[in-house]
């Protein structure tokens, strides 16, 4: 058993929990629950046009009545502000950061101007037009602030609990990322490295399309000195178009009629053993003791 261990569960509320979200959330508590550490949940809802007022209640009791209930006070990200604006501060400072008057239309221009294209559903390699050394803003006004990628340092490695060792070269498939946003929101990846950080959590245990995300996030950790989570990313639920199942391809929200029947088929994509119980609270204890610690 280790001596500390802290993981979390971060939905965003634009909506309820669907099965896909159910796979993180049970795979979340129970990796906390086998290695006798502590659970929470975080709601990330820093995107707040895309939030759904009273959703974040709503998932809030579909979690209770599968079992899942958080160890400590559920966070808002909405409400912590001031600690991103502290984290881009000192990025600032060290030179690590600077403002871009980019549009997405300035940024595909640019793309192809010099012959470059993205795949659907591929976010476009920021072509670095902001950067101080490229004459920064060339007389325009700022609209988000990002994060420059050291090109020395931007072979990003790690190793992922399922997924096994990762590589990701940050410069050449993401390009200098977003921090805040030209409306003024924060962006999940600065966000999201804070508060894993403030709340003190030593392993990340999330769905595996957001595998990508993971060496931008490691950057921001090491630019502001912070430590980095061990990862684990979990199966995807797909639905009918072979697709991540998500609210934007039509999944429906979860049926907690029968809780325990929608436990053991998170249980089934996580590939743990039917738990023979009737109750939810008698499946979590067999797959804890069946989950790996």
């Amino acid at each position: 058993m280790m001596a500390i261990y802290r993981g979390r569960f971060a939905p965003s509320p634009t909506g309820p929990l669907h099965a896909g979200s159910l796979v993180a959330a049970l795979a979340s508590w129970l990796d906390a629950r086998a290695h006798g550490g502590t659970w929470l949940v975080r709601m990330e809802d820093v995107d707040m046009p895309r939030c759904v007022p009273g959703a974040d209640e709503l998932i809030l009791g579909q979690l209770a009545l599968c079992g899942l209930v958080s160890d400590e006070p559920v966070v808002w990200q909405s409400v912590r502000s001031d600690l991103y604006q502290h984290a881009l501060d000192a990025l600032i400072v060290n030179g690590q950061a600077y403002p871009c008057a980019c549009s997405r239309k300035d940024i595909e221009t640019a793309l192809l101007v010099r012959g470059l294209s993205r795949e659907r559903h591929q976010t476009a390699v920021y072509p670095g037009t902001c950067r101080p050394e490229r004459g920064g803003l060339h007389g325009k006004p700022a609209r988000a602030w990002r994060f420059a990628v050291n090109a020395i340092q931007a072979s990003v490695k790690w190793t992922d609990q399922r997924l096994g060792p990762q590589t990701q070269d940050v410069t050449t498939e993401v390009g200098d990322f977003v921090l805040r946003r030209a409306d003024g929101l924060w962006a999940y990846q600065l966000a999201v490295v804070v508060d894993d950080a403030e709340q003190g959590i030593t392993h990340v245990v999330r769905g595996e399309d957001l595998t990508d995300n993971t060496a931008r996030q490691i950057l921001l950790q090491r630019a502001l000195g912070l430590p980095t989570p061990t990862y684990l990313h979990t199966p995807l639920v797909l639905g009918t178009n072979g697709e991540k199942l998500s609210k934007q391809n039509g999944a429906q929200a979860l049926d907690l009629s029968h809780p325990l029947a929608a436990l053991e088929q998170a249980a089934q994509v996580l590939g743990l053993p039917a738990a023979k119980a009737d109750m939810p609270a008698q499946a979590l204890e067999a797959w804890t003791r069946a989950w790996p610690a």
